[in-house]
């Protein structure tokens, strides 16, 4: 069974919910469960060079989006207050606590590489080394200094070279796409199949949820292909076509005549504005498929926008007639 841990190393509650899901799993009698470590951001504007997180907790809007993992009937003082207390209980380690405000791209970065080259077992010691870097240690975790310290550590001697290099950055990027794709809106939140539990539950509220997912029925896996279509189609519902984008490039490269790609790919230039793709694509898409209200529609608002009236207005006039309540 793989359960999913989509959570922000910056957040203290993925700390105290890694321990707690250790707590059940240790208790766990079930199948083998294979834990990976998925990226969420709850400070996405951090500063690329760390700065001291007291003066930022000056700034409520900071403030704020870093107690965003906390619970919602406490203030962010309360919280950090709380979050210390726990952490003790859980033996995190007293004083508990961030110092730096500092970006946690580069430790998603090296966590997605540490899963490719070593599976979970390495990515949850790396995990533990970065968690324990910034919350116990104060150290910085934006600094590749640093990260290629906690790599070495956690037996992953090459990490640090491999983060210089650039690796992991296309996989964090994807995967924080999907995360929003699935609709994953606090760290930690726990994955298996379709099911999830938000925050970091006790460990007897996680051993339910492991006890629930081994009973659910088995979510037939779908083609890598498909499962980035679906998401990239959730995330321009979501209305972020530009991450629709990004999960349909490689759809387009390898299979860019593909009608579900071509209509997916114009919707999303439609919605960010690329009017003259929009274009280019729907005109393709409508030769092959004349007697289509909605792509015909959607043509004519292209040509609209482009300022083309009198090009728009025969499309607009064959949506209409082939589909009156989408006109």
């Amino acid at each position: 069974m793989r359960i999913e841990i989509w959570a922000d190393v910056v957040c203290p509650w993925a700390y105290i919910g890694k321990r707690r899901l250790e707590a059940a799993l240790a208790a766990w009698q079930g199948e083998p469960v294979e834990v990976v470590w998925q990226p969420y951001r709850i400070d996405p504007m951090a500063p690329a060079k760390a700065e001291p997180l007291a003066e930022w907790q000056i700034d409520p809007l900071v403030d704020d989006a870093l107690d965003a993992c906390g619970p919602e009937d406490v203030t962010p003082g309360e919280n950090r207050a709380r979050v210390s207390r726990i952490a003790a209980d859980e033996g995190l380690g007293t004083p508990f606590g961030a110092v730096w405000r500092a970006d946690s791209g580069p430790a998603h970065r090296l966590i997605a590489l540490a899963y490719e080259e070593g599976g979970a077992e390495l990515q949850n010691a790396v995990v533990e080394e970065v968690l324990k870097a910034h919350f116990v240690d104060a150290q910085d975790i934006s600094d590749p200094a640093v990260l290629e310290r906690v790599a070495r550590t956690a037996g992953f001697g090459h990490g640090g070279a491999l983060l210089a290099a650039g690796g992991g950055t296309q996989q964090v990027k994807e995967a924080l796409l999907r995360g929003k794709a699935i609709g994953v809106r606090t760290s930690p939140t726990l994955v298996a199949g379709t099911l999830a539990l938000a925050g970091a539950q006790h460990p007897d509220a996680m051993a339910a949820f492991l006890r629930d997912a081994a009973q659910a029925p088995p979510v037939r896996e779908l083609p890598e292909e498909v499962r980035r279509l679906r998401q990239a189609e959730s995330l321009l519902d979501k209305s972020d076509p530009l991450g629709a984008l990004t999960l349909l490039r490689p759809l387009l490269a390898e299979h860019g005549t593909d009608r579900a790609v071509q209509v997916l790919a114009a919707r999303a230039y439609y919605h960010s504005a690329q009017l003259e793709r929009a274009r280019v694509t729907l005109e393709r898409l409508t030769r092959d498929t004349p007697d289509d209200a909605y792509l015909r529609l959607l043509l004519g608002r292209t040509l609209e926008r482009q300022g083309r009236d009198a090009d728009a207005a025969p499309h607009l006039r064959l949506a209409a007639a082939m589909r009156p309540d989408e006109a």
